[in-house]
């Protein structure tokens, strides 16, 4: 997930924006992957540290690939094990994070998309002395289920200041594309666009099936031509969203939240109008630096507060700036 801030390609820094370095994502019901990790200068395990990382990544996603670079850049550069899996099942990644606790790794990074579904798991890290940060989803959650700090984007915030956008640009009735059902994160960011264009409507689709989403949007977009933006909360699904605007003869105009290099020559070439950039490389490198921290030091990123690692705009005025770091897998 991608964030901006004013409307002139400034990054937000908000007020408690990282001093680092520093969607949503999508579900759905793909197989989970497993990939270990790490390495590098330090050599993986160097420092005695094995972090496991689980997310609720979709397969495929291109969105994950920045997560994954940049734990893996952490990895590297401070001798850590890293451990990645993922499930977009709910109940599937309560059991990876399960597994983890069993397999006694030095700390738990997990995205917290499903709070409830994985308050257990995480309770029994945390009971197994294991400690655990949340990244990505669940910043309203993560400090009663117990995870010690917190890395990514307000999605409140970031949804109600690209609906403040649309607001100033005349949008009257945006369609706010969900992608994976129950997402708090998802849903967090179209109640903030809600909130600044009453007449903000939400569309669910199967954000795991690409041909779905494309007839699901066309379908609407056909059916009602009264929607003058559309908001995608994943750069895979802006893609969709630009095959059926086509398709509907749509005259809406399209933002999205996180970029990937496709949704990022589209934000340069105009057919895009502009993202909301969360830094997800970020939220990868500082959910495992925060852990290895926390265990070489007993450091507190963030000082018992959630780092914000967005929102901030990318559109026409910055893209040349950021398109060489998509490319390179880091923005």
């Amino acid at each position: 997930m991608t964030l901006r801030r004013t409307r002139g390609a400034r990054l937000i820094a908000l007020s408690a924006v990282v001093a680092l370095g520093l969607a949503a994502c999508s579900g759905g019901g793909k197989e989970a992957t497993t990939d270990d990790s790490g390495g590098g200068a330090n050599a993986a395990g160097s420092s005695g540290y094995t972090i496991a990382m689980i997310t609720h990544e979709t397969p495929g996603d291109t969105f994950w690939d920045k997560i994954k670079a940049g734990a893996q850049q952490a990895a590297k550069d401070e001798g850590v094990t890293l451990k990645y899996s993922n499930d977009p099942d709910a109940s599937k990644q309560a059991v990876l994070i399960q597994n983890a606790v069993d397999s006694k790794v030095s700390g738990i990074a997990t995205t917290l998309v499903t709070p409830d579904a994985l308050a257990g798991s995480v309770k029994a890290a945390t009971d197994a002395k294991i400690p655990v940060v949340g990244f990505n989803s669940g910043i309203d959650q993560y400090q009663q289920l117990g995870a010690l700090m917190y890395f990514g984007s307000d999605e409140t915030v970031a949804g109600t200041a690209a609906g403040k956008r649309i607001a100033d640009a005349g949008g009257k009735h945006p369609l706010c594309v969900i992608q994976a059902a129950g997402s708090v994160a998802l849903e967090a960011r179209c109640a903030g666009v809600k909130s600044a264009v009453p007449g903000t409507e939400n569309l669910q689709v199967n954000g795991a099936d690409d041909g779905a989403v494309v007839s699901t949007l066309q379908a609407k977009l056909s059916q009602d031509k009264s929607i003058d933006y559309i908001v995608t909360l994943g750069a895979p699904i802006a893609i969709d969203a630009l095959k059926a605007m086509e398709a509907a003869s749509s005259k809406a105009k399209l933002i999205t939240f996180d970029l990937n290099t496709e949704a990022a020559q589209d934000i340069q070439d105009g057919k895009i109008e502009f993202s909301i950039d969360q830094q997800p490389y970020v939220q990868g490198y500082m959910a495992v630096s925060s852990l290895y921290l926390y265990l070489k030091n007993g450091n507190d990123v963030g000082g018992g507060k959630a780092v914000l690692t967005g929102p901030s705009f990318v559109d026409k005025d910055n893209i040349a700036t950021i398109l060489p770091f998509t490319k390179k897998n880091t923005r």
